[in-house]
């Protein structure tokens, strides 16, 4: 039985899912308007794409291979960036945080057919990436001098951005159960 679930997983149609989520994201990640020290970015919405479509497992590998894509120094990140720098940096923590969003918007994808439940779940998933992202950016600016307090910080990292990561999450909701379906009734 061990060998069927394994081979269930590395199938050539999930690794072809997650392969593809993952270019979406690299795709879409480095288109950015830069409205303070974190950009308004199309990655948060190719994140929750890929939790939506693929569920929490295969969504949360396809952005673990994003984040080491960018890690690499390709520029995949918000401003056609890349590398280590970019991803340990202090706006990191919300890069690297992505991948629990993923996997907690996964979880809520597959746990519920209702809308405002998986809503709900992504919007857990955002909570957990701001609040790791804003500690992250408060650390990482204390550490270059130009320490930031709270609220400085959830004005330059959060608030701006609050709306316009609802209106990703709900597009990729719509879009992404969409093409879940589709998968769903190939037998994909």
């Amino acid at each position: 039985m061990e060998k069927t679930s394994s081979k269930k997983i590395l199938s050539v149609a999930n690794i072809a899912q997650i392969a593809l989520a993952a270019a979406i994201m690299c795709v879409l990640g480095p288109f950015s308007i830069p409205i303070g020290p974190v950009p308004v970015s199309l990655t948060p919405f190719a994140v929750y794409l890929a939790a939506v479509v693929l569920g929490k497992y295969k969504g949360t590998i396809a952005t673990l291979i994003y984040l080491l894509i960018g890690l690499c120094g390709v520029p995949v990140f918000s401003g056609f960036s890349g590398g280590a720098a970019k991803l340990f940096g202090p706006t990191g923590g919300y890069l690297v945080t992505f991948f629990v969003t993923a996997f907690i918007a996964g979880w809520f994808v597959e746990k519920s057919e209702k809308f405002w439940v998986r809503f709900l779940g992504c919007l857990l998933g955002l909570a957990v990436l701001y609040f790791v992202g804003t500690i992250w950016f408060m650390i990482g600016m204390s550490m270059a001098g130009k320490a930031m307090g709270l609220w400085a910080s959830l004005m330059a990292c959060v608030i701006p951005f609050v709306p316009f990561d609802c209106v990703k999450i709900a597009l990729a909701l719509i879009l992404g159960g969409q093409i879940r379906k589709a998968l769903n009734k190939a037998g994909l």
